[in-house]
């Protein structure tokens, strides 16, 4: 979702599109009131996580939790923040990659320890959670300790890992997790604290983001640098690839526990990210109106009027038209009151359709041949109903122009694409989806212009998602055979892999 509280993909009914796994926000800010500064900074990341909302606070001495299921908004209310005393916080709000949606796996996840709590919050997805599990077992037994019934259950990433941290009854919460964060793998952004101490943490590749913010008493770490502006932090910078930092009474120190090796997400760019961020000291809404500009430059089209599908279509759209110099305009209007409902529609209200979220501006469009921008197609079915929409409005063409390659392979790093089988692009040529949509024509950017805007290089960035070249070891279950595995850890795209693994015997 980029920006609104509302994703594209999600206009229409029991649509569903690309999902980030979550938000993580945390503060360490004594005499202020880190509960509701970690309630808005959540709400800055609403984007990031739609299914449950959690806040874990620290007076020193306890570690209260509050999480439960809905949105922000829903799950928090004044006088429940009211109860939440103390001078260090974190926060989460999830949608779920790994473990089922319900109560037990909204976070943070929390653990007693040998010496206090442990709360956690985590972005990201890891790919040998099997691993670990089994790591935590042998733990638990050289210890002579029973395996706690709470730890056989845990079914989430999240949940091992912050079992597997408080398992260390010798070690302080921050050599422990210098001990065991070089064993994940994976994407994880991690915020976490004891009774004293916030911590945060990024996977060696940096793929998911996490940033680092100073208010006047005191620290701030959150997915995003929008969050901070809405906390009134400011930017200090991002956590490196392989760093953990640790912010306390006596201040803030940083230790490595893995060289990095950055691959971050370049679906962040494309869509993932608010507009109003920045990653890699490169503005999210600047990148998205130079891929409209690339996009226009690469395939042009011959027409009256650009439009944008808003709300995250709407930079890449601003961009084409000026590089295009068609006019740009409003062509589409969204409800702004209409985010995730858990209402199911009925099927006399299912028929209306995306009508419910987004409506036609039929005297913008009638008789106007239109350049419809959008930032990813997943099944198609959005981009159907809007062409079929701008059509019956009297568009005399509908060109569709899509600000991010097609989406051939599954994330395993914290983003939820629909399956492969279910993605539109692996199973049809471009001119087959323009067809199966009713467009007059379509066109998607290019991945080396896409890497072009946003101003990385190729090799810093992971494009699995586009080409399949995975910068992590694939997890063990992933529906890809161990031939696939082996290529696309030498770096061969998964295609040619799988090419690759028909032809031996």
């Amino acid at each position: 979702m980029a920006g609104d509280g509302l994703l594209n993909h999600d206009l229409l009914p029991g649509e569903k599109g690309p999902q980030d796994a979550c938000g993580v926000f945390g503060v360490w800010a004594p005499g202020e009131e880190v509960a509701k500064l970690t309630f808005f900074g959540l709400y800055a990341l609403q984007h990031r996580g739609q299914e449950s909302a959690g806040i874990a606070v620290s007076d020193g001495s306890n570690i209260m939790v509050y999480k439960d299921m809905g949105l922000v908004s829903q799950v928090f209310t004044e006088s429940a923040l009211n109860t939440l005393h103390g001078h260090i916080a974190i926060g989460h709000t999830r949608y779920s990659t790994t473990g089922g949606s319900c109560w037990d796996n909204a976070q943070p996840t929390f653990r007693a320890t040998a010496t206090g709590h442990l709360a956690l919050s985590h972005n990201g997805n890891l790919t040998n959670t099997h691993e670990l599990a089994e790591r935590l077992k042998d733990i638990r037994k050289d210890s002579g300790e029973l395996f706690p019934e709470a730890d056989q259950n845990a079914n989430s990433d999240t949940d091992i890992l912050t079992a597997l941290m408080a398992a260390h009854p010798d070690l302080s919460m921050e050599k422990a997790a210098l001990d065991e964060l070089p064993k994940v793998r994976g994407a994880f952004s991690l915020v976490f604290m004891d009774d004293h101490t916030l911590y945060a943490a990024r996977d060696p590749q940096g793929i998911r983001p996490l940033v680092l913010g100073r208010l006047d008493r005191g620290w701030v770490v959150a997915s995003e640098s929008a969050a901070l502006d809405i906390v009134g932090a400011t930017f200090i910078r991002e956590i490196e690839p392989g760093e953990l930092i640790a912010i306390d009474e006596d201040g803030l120190r940083s230790s490595r526990f893995a060289e990095a090796a950055p691959k971050g997400c370049i679906f962040e760019y494309v869509y993932l990210a608010r507009p109003d961020t920045a990653i890699s000291g490169q503005p999210v809404h600047s990148v998205r109106v130079e891929v409209g500009r690339l996009l226009a430059k690469e395939y042009p089209a011959d027409a009256d009027l650009v439009i944008p599908v808003p709300e995250s279509g709407t930079p890449a759209a601003v961009g084409y038209a000026q590089a295009s110099g068609i006019p740009f305009a409003q062509g589409l209007v969204k409800n702004a009151y209409v985010g995730r409902t858990f209402i199911q529609p009925s099927q006399t209200i299912r028929q209306l359709g995306i009508r419910l979220k987004l409506n036609p501006l039929r005297e913008v469009i009638e008789g106007k041949r239109l350049v419809v921008v959008d930032d990813s197609i997943v099944r198609g079915n959005t981009q159907r109903a809007i062409v079929k929409m701008l059509r019956e409005a009297g568009a005399a063409e509908v060109h569709v122009r899509i600000s991010s390659p097609p989406v051939q392979w599954p994330c395993f790093y914290g983003i939820d694409f629909a399956t492969r089988a279910e993605l539109i692009a692996p199973g049809l040529s471009v001119d087959e989806i323009c067809r199966s949509i009713g467009a007059d024509s379509l066109s998607y950017i290019s991945l080396d212009e896409l890497i072009l805007a946003t101003g990385i290089a190729k090799d810093k960035l992971c494009r699995a998602c586009f080409d399949g070249v995975y910068p992590v070891e694939l997890p063990k279950d992933s529906g890809l055979s161990s031939h696939v595995m082996e290529l696309t850890e030498r770096g061969e795209t998964a295609m040619t892999a799988i090419d690759e693994a028909v032809r031996r015997p």
